[in-house]
């Protein structure tokens, strides 16, 4: 007895071992860890501004594209460290045709980067002719070398629109283009018309006085609809020829008050400290970018550049 005692002891210590082999072995029998959750895609929005334009917002940035029978016009990427797909698919989500151009604003490439997918689809590539110069120079590996260049004016008209390319000199940069649709009375342009907003940071690549000559230029043209390179505040996606009068005031108003402060002999932070622009206060970023717009037109103003 003692014997058959053992015997089943052991036969029921080799049963277990096995069912705890078996169950190490079933992965079913496991628990199964949840699934990291996908990460969530970027905010985008297709807003329709005239009958065959649109803009695409891709988180902060806009782009505008043109819709034709023959085929679509697209500007600028905005696909710097994303893909690009969400924009063809914006696109696609409206027509069918083609993309057949796409546009560069100028060359920083926030708003330049990430049109390789576009170019595997054929459109051509435009941009001002300095805006490809740089491009070249640099040799980004995700911004594509335009096709085509601007000198100071080019017209496009595909599918029964005409589209103007415009250079009106440095302002933003040295390769800025302003859009025009002229039967729409839209412009798009990207980065030194902002809708109630003060200029970018430290203005670091903005040409004075040729920015206030810019602007100049841009209110004596015949539009009524802006397209901007961001979206103002609350999110507003358009803007009209008022916001431009603005930028232009704020920028005067600037300047005189800094060009005051250096025929003072003042120093910088003098300057930072003694000028307020009350009228611009509600604007977003006034207080966080003023400081740096000073510092720009007090190095023209002191230095002349």
């Amino acid at each position: 007895m003692m014997r058959l005692h053992y015997a089943g002891v052991a036969a029921a210590l080799i049963a277990s071992a096995l069912v705890a082999q078996a169950q190490q072995q079933t992965p079913a029998q496991a628990p199964t860890p949840a699934p990291a959750a996908a990460p969530a895609p970027p905010p985008t929005a297709t807003t329709k501004v005239a009958d065959n334009v649109y803009i695409f917002r891709y988180v902060g940035h806009q782009a505008m594209f043109i819709v034709t029978p023959a085929g679509v016009i697209a500007t600028d990427p905005i696909s710097l460290r994303r893909p690009a797909k969400p924009y063809i698919d914006a696109i696609q989500a409206v027509t069918k045709a083609p993309v057949k151009y796409v546009i560069y604003s100028h060359s920083h490439f926030d708003h330049s980067a990430g049109g390789q997918p576009f170019k595997d689809l054929g459109a051509t590539f435009v941009a001002q002719r300095n805006a490809k110069a740089r491009i070249q120079a640099l040799k980004p590996a995700d911004v594509v070398v335009p096709d085509q260049v601007v000198d100071d004016k080019k017209v496009i008209t595909l599918g029964g629109t005409t589209l103007e390319l415009l250079y009106l000199g440095k302002n933003h940069s040295d390769s800025t283009l302003v859009m025009r649709l002229p039967k729409e009375k839209i412009i798009f342009t990207v980065d030194w018309i902002p809708i109630q907003g003060v200029q970018f940071r430290e203005m670091a690549d903005t040409y004075i006085p040729d920015i206030e000559d810019g602007l100049k230029k841009v209110i004596a043209m015949d539009w009524e609809t802006l397209i901007p390179g961001h979206p103002g505040p609350g999110g507003k996606q358009t803007g009209t020829k008022d916001n431009a009068r603005d930028q232009l005031a704020y920028l005067q108003d600037l300047s005189a008050a800094v060009k005051q402060e250096v025929s003072q002999g003042k120093s910088y932070d003098d300057a930072v400290k003694d000028i307020s622009l009350p009228k611009y206060a509600a604007w977003p970023n006034y207080k966080a970018f003023l400081p740096m717009n000073i510092e720009r037109y007090y190095d023209f103003w002191n230095r002349g550049i």
